[in-house]
């Protein structure tokens, strides 16, 4: 065994499911994630609308498809459907080999949903959640719905109609706990119509280094010893905590209930955990995240980096270690964690709108151009 395979293979054995967070036609055609499947111990992928428009963008793997619905008159929004479910149905099949062999925990590929209406619009968020869900038509799919006040029913609707549901965009603590109850809910709706609660899943991604970037800029304008001690801290002790509520949460009667007919925990997943800053180390959101029942979904630099210098941390502590008293002190330096949350979680969803906009517009000046090819 190898060193890079060797340190991989101890997070693996540490709990930690290690999934890409990215996906792309050319991965998938040149044989590139199988090959990080087999060798660097991924078991799951995670998408978003940045990832495909960036794809769609680049090179031209895309472009016999488009060709295809561009001859057949296809719309904009659909052909997007078409294009993004035809990459996750791929990506399914390569990685249904990790869900079998897992019983179902691993193995799994995220798709979201469209962006656009998932901030106020329940109905239409569990509707294309719905449509989604049949296009792929794949065990290992998780529907991607942010963790937004109009999300939280739709993820509570979704896993009771037996839609598995990777519930994204989770930066502060009271959302957190929210989302928990939306998950049990949902299951506790699945229960009560009769379905199978093993073959459901739910993992809660709780984004990372972006909280660390918004507070070490304000600590910087700071510029006080006290807030230079406390750059680099945040991110790590907000999702510390997070990790001692998934503890507390699914100690409780409620969740032993649907634990005794078959449900599996939602798993806490770390998302976001490049490093922005070159003075931190570039692995610091993988070594000092580890914990069992956890997934970290990294970048492809980030896993490589992982797997070059990386080592496994100590794991986390159930009860949050000193992690509260570290969140006060950035309270005493007047920065409110919990507004920059609910900040930062407006700011994503909006980033991916402009995302999912900037793919319609790829799409539609390729379909466009082959159209004017073949007239």
């Amino acid at each position: 065994m190898n060193p890079q395979t060797d340190v991989l293979a101890q997070l693996t054995d540490a709990g930690v499911s290690i999934w890409l967070d990215d996906i792309s036609r050319e991965r998938l055609t040149t044989g590139n994630l199988e090959e990080l499947v087999r060798d660097l111990h991924v078991r799951g992928v995670t998408s978003n609308p940045t990832i495909f428009a960036k794809a769609l963008s680049q090179g031209n793997a895309y472009d016999g498809q488009v060709a295809d619905l561009a001859l057949r008159g296809v719309s904009v929004e659909e052909a997007s459907r078409a294009i993004t479910t035809y990459d996750i149905r791929w990506a399914c099949d390569v990685l249904r080999p990790v869900y079998e062999e897992s019983g179902g925990v691993d193995g799994k590929v995220s798709l979201e949903v469209d962006p656009r209406i998932a901030r106020d619009s329940t109905g239409k968020t569990a509707a294309e959640a719905r449509a989604l869900w049949w296009l792929v038509d794949r065990p290992n799919l998780f529907i991607k719905i942010p963790a937004t006040e109009a999300g939280l029913p739709a993820i509570t609707q979704c896993l009771s109609e037996g839609i598995s549901v990777n519930v994204t965009l989770i930066f502060s603590l009271q959302r957190y706990g929210e989302v928990i109850d939306a998950f049990m809910a949902g299951l506790e709706g699945a229960a009560a119509a009769g379905r199978d609660l093993e073959k459901i899943a739910s993992v809660a991604s709780f984004f990372v280094s972006r909280v660390d970037t918004e507070v070490d800029d304000r600590l910087d304008k700071l510029g006080t010893p006290e807030a230079e001690a406390l750059r680099g801290k945040a991110a790590l002790a907000n999702a510390r905590l997070a990790y001692e509520l998934f503890e507390q949460r699914f100690a409780t009667p409620r969740w032993s209930a649907l634990s005794a007919r078959g449900a599996r925990v939602q798993r806490p997943l770390w998302a976001s955990t490049s490093v922005k800053d070159p003075s931190f180390a570039d692995t610091m959101y993988v070594v000092d995240l580890v914990a069992p029942d956890t997934v970290n979904t990294m970048p492809e630099t980030t896993l490589h980096a992982f797997a070059s210098h990386g080592q496994v941390g100590e794991q986390l502590s159930p009860d949050g270690g000193e992690s509260a008293e570290v969140l006060r002190a950035f309270t005493r330096q007047g920065v409110d964690l919990e507004a920059l949350a609910e900040r930062l979680q407006t700011e994503g969803a909006a980033a991916f709108v402009s995302s999912w906009k900037e793919l319609l517009g790829v799409i539609a000046a390729k379909t466009t151009a082959t159209s004017k090819e073949k007239s």
